[in-house]
């Protein structure tokens, strides 16, 4: 049995989750049968200060959420009870799970640079995961053009004219927001498709946010596989498929996920990626798939855990576990 450590999760409304899907769920009940003691809080909650020091004594910033220690339980309508809510210095926890989700904007980036005033594992730290540096410097669509071997053709721009010449090139493209999540945004333009304009103009008239075009790959139709790595190494895979009239395969939009194996490219892909993952503290990574290219790479709140147990009684949740003891350990 591991020692017992305080762990904090930072996450969205705990009492709004699905627990037959959601996997900060699934790391919260592992940590809790590992004998942890679990705390949640929610981003806004985060407060960066200087601690308070006498004169000629050296200052220290500090970093605190208001917490609730909580117990979960597979209980549907009473998953988690709650103690007394305080305000709590992150420097007392062990771990810290950064597990809200995107959209990735500067709300997101402020809180990373306040976790990085805690993040390590000596006196007043704790470790944070993902490291919240990398994951500021990871960008999920963007981390993917440092591998452009692996990735299908790909543009970011805010210029509408390259945009038009890449589609007039591939004909058939994917246009999503940069920054977004979830399948939010993201539209399929054929050659035919007389909207591209319209859909330009509308995105740029409301963000200031560069736009993600790719070519097409009608791989997508078998699925779009999503590959879980821990500390950059595979761990499994699920399969998520597009359903009705839609192209889009996330289960945020109505995608269903379904079993399936991790084939030859996609280790040839996780051996390409995976030291830089390992290197820079992305221990929990999710990444997707379509065919033979890889499309994104997920350091922010990766999914997949509890769909992976259930189809190949792999249990990532608590593979992410031993490498979280083995770093605290060491």
């Amino acid at each position: 049995m591991a020692s017992h450590r305080l762990v904090a999760v930072q996450m969205d409304p705990l009492e709004h989750i699905n627990i037959d899907g959601d996997s900060t769920f699934a790391l919260m009940l592992e940590a809790q049968a590992r004998g942890h003691a679990l705390f949640v809080y929610e981003v806004g909650s985060l407060a960066l200060g200087e601690g308070a020091h006498e004169p000629g004594q050296p200052s220290r910033t500090r970093v605190s959420a208001t917490m609730r220690p909580v117990t979960v339980r597979r209980e549907h309508g009473r998953h988690a009870s709650y103690g007394d809510a305080e305000r709590r210095s992150l420097g007392d926890m062990d771990v810290v799970l950064m597990r809200q989700d995107p959209p990735f904007d500067m709300a997101y980036i402020t809180a990373t640079h306040m976790l990085d005033h805690v993040h390590g594992t000596g006196p007043g730290k704790a470790l944070v995961v993902n490291d919240p540096r990398w994951v500021r410097d990871s960008p999920e669509k963007l981390l993917v053009t440092h591998f452009p071997d692996l990735m299908p053709p790909t543009l970011v721009t805010w210029d509408v004219a390259e945009i038009r010449a890449f589609r007039a090139k591939w004909r058939d493209i994917i246009v999503k927001p940069l920054f977004g999540n979830g399948g939010s945004g993201v539209f399929r333009i054929r050659e035919d498709d007389q909207n591209l304009n319209a859909l330009l103009e509308m995105h740029f008239a409301r963000s200031r946010e560069p736009l993600m075009i790719q070519r097409y790959e009608p791989a997508v139709t078998a699925g779009d596989k999503r590959v879980i790595l821990v500390d950059g190494e595979p761990v499994g895979a699920i399969n998520r498929v597009p359903t009705g009239d839609d192209h889009r395969s996330n289960m945020h939009v109505g995608g269903v996920a379904r079993q399936i194996g991790l084939s030859e490219r996609d280790r040839e892909i996780c051996a390409a990626i995976g030291p830089f993952l390992r290197d820079h503290g992305l221990i929990f990574v999710g990444i997707d798939v379509i065919g033979q290219y890889l499309t994104e790479i997920n350091v922010t709140s990766p999914t997949g855990l509890q769909e992976l147990q259930r189809f190949d009684g792999v249990n990532g949740a608590g593979l992410i576990w031993d490498c979280i003891e083995r770093k605290l350990g060491a």
